[in-house]
């Protein structure tokens, strides 16, 4: 373990073995950081919070202040990391509320540029890219393998399906489905991320399948009733296309069509 001699560390923290905490870090009493993860100069560590393994937070980040909500009275709720994360410069994660699940999670592998901003109760899975200045509002969740573009801005309860994809400044407003890129503001789908899922391992008769899905949802003038219930006929035969399914059958706040 090696803590800067700046370093404020409370007594009542739980560090990991070879942590690494760089000068003028502030960690409070609360905080539990697992094997091997390495904190940057000025980042301020606070709450309930809960940091796994070989996580990388660069400098100047604000991990488990408490939530930007009006409502919040101080309730101990909590924000847990993951292992593998790398977390760059500025960025801002809250703990969770009292009127959701009580906890903010981010999980494993994640690549987080700077400046991004995690609000109360957003729930992100792992893999994702956060390109810098992401912002996520309150309740918002986000599947794996999702790419948010730089100044990607997200409404509060808005769901994100894996493997989706926006681009640069887009403004979701509605929920986004799996495998899905979309762009603009307000946003607008515009075909899957079928690059990525190449890159995943996606086989061509899963591309393509999907691929067919997408055109069933945007394409095909169906109402949306219909499109969902093709879409599930369709997982017998293409069981990639599950994840779909099964987002676009949990009511939401409409997706981006």
């Amino acid at each position: 373990m090696s803590i800067h001699p700046t370093a404020v560390v409370h007594p009542g923290a739980k560090l990991g073995a070879g942590v690494d905490i760089g000068a003028y870090t502030l960690v409070g009493e609360h905080v539990e950081i697992g094997d091997g993860t390495r904190v940057g100069p000025h980042v301020v560590i606070d709450g309930h919070t809960r940091i796994g393994r070989d996580n990388h937070i660069f400098q100047f980040s604000s991990i488990g202040a408490a939530p930007q909500d009006k409502k919040y009275a101080g309730e101990p709720t909590r924000l847990e990391i993951g292992d593998r994360n790398t977390i760059r410069e500025f960025c801002t994660f809250n703990c969770g509320t009292a009127q959701d699940v009580g906890v903010t999670r981010v999980g494993s592998d994640n690549w987080i540029m700077a400046y991004v901003h995690l609000a109360h109760d957003c729930q992100v899975g792992s893999n994702t890219i956060f390109a810098n200045n992401a912002q996520l509002a309150g309740h918002v969740h986000v599947g794996d393998w999702t790419i948010l573009g730089g100044f990607t801005v997200v409404h509060q309860f808005v769901r994100i399906g894996a493997h989706s994809m926006t681009a640069m400044g887009t403004i979701l407003l509605q929920d986004l489905p799996p495998f899905v890129t979309a762009s603009g503001n307000p946003s607008a789908p515009h075909g899957i991320n079928s690059e990525g899922l190449k890159r995943r391992g996606f086989s061509p008769e899963a591309v393509a399948a999907i691929k067919r899905a997408y055109k069933t949802l945007y394409k095909s003038g169906l109402p949306l009733a219909e499109a969902k219930a093709e879409i599930t006929a369709a997982v017998g035969a293409a069981p990639e296309l599950g994840i779909l399914a099964d987002f676009l059958a949990v009511p939401g706040r409409g997706i981006v069509r």
